[in-house]
Formats: C-alpha cells, structure tokens, sequence
C-alpha cells in the first residue's frame, strides 16, 4: 500500500500530496517522504535541506518566497501542529497559468502537503496558534537568489482567509507587480 495519494491542481506541476498515516494502539505512523513513491509526483531532486518554522500568532502571515535561477527549487511543505492556509503562485514566465495562485488548507490532523515545483512563490497564513511546518529542499538557501512577492499584491488576488496579522518587515517591503513582470524562466 502507497503511503501516499498525489492530487493534481489547476497548476500544472503543482501536486496535493495526502498522507496516508497508519493507526493501532499506540497511537500512529506517518511518512512524510518517500523519494521512490514521490518520483512519479515530480520530485526527482535530492533532499537538500530540510527547515522547521512554528509560527506564534493566527492571522500570521510568511512569504511569498522563492529563489531565482540557478537555484531555484522544489518544495514540499507539510504541517506537523496546527493549521495554516498554504499558498503557491505560478511565476513561470512560459506558464498558461502565470501569476494564478492555489492554496490548500495543511494542518496536523488532514496529513496533507504541498509539493510545489521550481517557479513557484510559496507562503501560508496562521489559522491556529502555535502552527509548526516542515519544508523539504530541493537546492540550498541561497540569500543572492531569493526574493518574494508582496502577500498583499492586488495583481494577485489572493483570499486570505483571515485578516493579515504579522508579517515581517521583509515579506512588508516585496514590491508589488509590474504590468512589465515576466516571470521565472527556468
């Protein structure tokens, strides 16, 4: 049996990965990644960082970060406590779907996870106190080439389900979109 179910979006690339945890008495087991099962879903990179973020306040939000050519990376996102509104906009500069957005309700209980490819701008919003993720890398951090897009970009549109509470000064100073924007060529 997979452990996990891969769920297409409206995005081509961008997959819902749902988990599969096993139950008994003691309580349960859950993968979080499997690169054998995960192949077939597009992650076909090395592991090459793994991060952890608890984030403190609902209605926080983080990103919407990614990192430019060369090192542009793959990302899957998973919620071990909590739950958060996770976002993931297309900046493929060749994409039908450019600048649109999908997001996914993670939480601890649902085990689903995000796997978003290279081109791709990532963030979430706090829907409950204390929310924990996990964010498997496909590429190092690399500070020269990342950079973000503004949460709040009204080109965007993104449904933030709660009013925006804290964010950083960084994520606050992302300028808007141009009209001139041409994205990620990968």
């Amino acid at each position: 049996m997979s452990h996990f179910h891969v769920e297409e979006t409206s995005l081509p690339g961008l997959k819902v990965i749902q988990r599969h945890p096993r139950k008994d008495s003691r309580g349960q087991f859950t993968r979080a990644f499997c690169s054998e099962e995960l192949s077939a879903a597009g992650w076909t990179s090395p592991v090459m960082q793994i991060n952890h973020s608890i984030t403190h306040a609902i209605g926080t939000v983080r990103g919407l970060h990614y990192q430019k050519p060369p090192k542009a990376e793959k990302k899957m996102v998973l919620c071990l406590r909590g739950r958060v509104w996770d976002v993931a906009v297309d900046l493929r500069a060749s994409s039908a779907t450019f600048l649109s957005w999908h997001a996914e309700e993670l939480s601890a209980e649902n085990n689903r996870a995000l796997l978003i490819p290279e081109g791709f701008a990532h963030g979430f919003q706090v829907l409950e106190k204390e929310s924990e993720l996990l964010y498997l890398h496909s590429e190092q951090y690399s500070p020269q080439h990342e950079t973000g897009l503004s949460p709040l970009d009204p080109r965007l549109s993104i449904s933030w389900p709660l009013a925006i509470g804290e964010m950083s000064e960084r994520d606050r100073g992302f300028p808007f979109l141009s009209d001139k924007s041409k994205g990620v060529s990968l």
